[in-house]
């Protein structure tokens, strides 16, 4: 059952399972935190599994935008997950991010080392290494990062038909994904709330969250906790960077490891047993 936690100017919709050491589990775009529902119980065994909604996404408020998009910055966000974990007592957790939650998980472990005792990134590079390192390819096959940036457009491209733009019926699938986990995913898509919301993260990605990293890059800040890589054999994280662990031993300080899942980007839900193993191993390890 969900519960709704205020964690300050917004709340967010949460499921929590499990005993044991704590660990925060971040969905990314286009799904919500029930994107976990095939990993969570597996790792519920041995720790205690928290997933939200980030704001703006699934059922989690949706507060208003700036003109800079720092409520949707990765910064903020953050602060809501340590404020989340604080309320529901745990001042010291791990992360673990997939996608846009990636770089939230990533923001985390950079502005609040204190609370992060472990991260793991799936599918991702820093925002601001990806932007950096921006080519034609990039450009060409990630060109939603750009289109999802413009002012009115996109939402307009989007809401005209959810269901063409997000692969219901041929990637996205109750088959595939689980019926509830689909529901969800479903019925997020279909609100145009989220999806203005789901586009301020892209927007702030570009702008605000670019300018973070850049800045930490800048002062020598670094990830200090144990930090765990995670890559889809079947998207194209490697074409796109070569070695991923190369570019993430940059960005950290402490222990750095990493695997291949068997998956298409979408490992929680294509190969969730081999995810929860990877993660329960790395966590065990932390």
């Amino acid at each position: 059952m969900s519960n709704w936690v205020d964690v300050g100017d917004v709340k967010l919709r949460v499921e929590t399972s499990g005993e044991g050491p704590p660990v925060l589990l971040l969905h990314g775009h286009p799904r919500t935190h029930t994107t976990w529902h095939r990993v969570a119980p597996l790792l519920a065994r041995g720790f205690t599994v928290v997933c939200p909604d980030t704001r703006g996404y699934g059922q989690s408020s949706k507060p208003p935008t700036t003109e800079d998009h720092e409520p949707f910055s990765k910064r903020v966000m953050a602060r809501d997950c340590v404020e989340l974990m604080r309320r529901l007592g745990h001042e010291e957790f791990a992360v673990v991010g997939h996608d846009r939650g990636a770089y939230v998980a990533t923001r985390l472990a950079l502005d609040h080392p204190e609370r992060v005792r472990a991260l793991a990134v799936m599918d991702a590079v820093p925002i601001g290494e990806a932007l950096a390192r921006c080519d034609a390819k990039f450009a060409h096959d990630w060109f939603h990062w750009f289109f999802f940036a413009q002012p009115d457009k996109p939402e307009r491209a989007i809401n005209a038909d959810p269901d063409a733009w997000y692969n219901v019926g041929t990637r996205n699938t109750p088959e595939r994904m689980g019926a509830e986990n689909f529901a969800d995913f479903h019925r997020a898509i279909h609100d145009p709330a989220t999806i203005s919301c789901m586009l301020e993260d892209y927007r702030a990605g570009l702008g605000i969250d670019r300018a973070h990293d850049d800045a930490d890059r800048a002062a020598g800040r670094r990830i200090q906790c144990p930090t765990h890589v995670l890559w889809a054999a079947h998207d194209d994280m490697t074409d796109l960077y070569g070695d991923i662990l190369t570019i993430w031993r940059d960005w950290t300080t402490g222990p750095l490891t990493g695997a291949e899942i068997d998956s298409g980007h979408h490992m929680a839900e294509e190969a969730p047993e081999e995810l929860a193993d990877e993660l329960a191993a790395f966590l065990n390890r932390a």
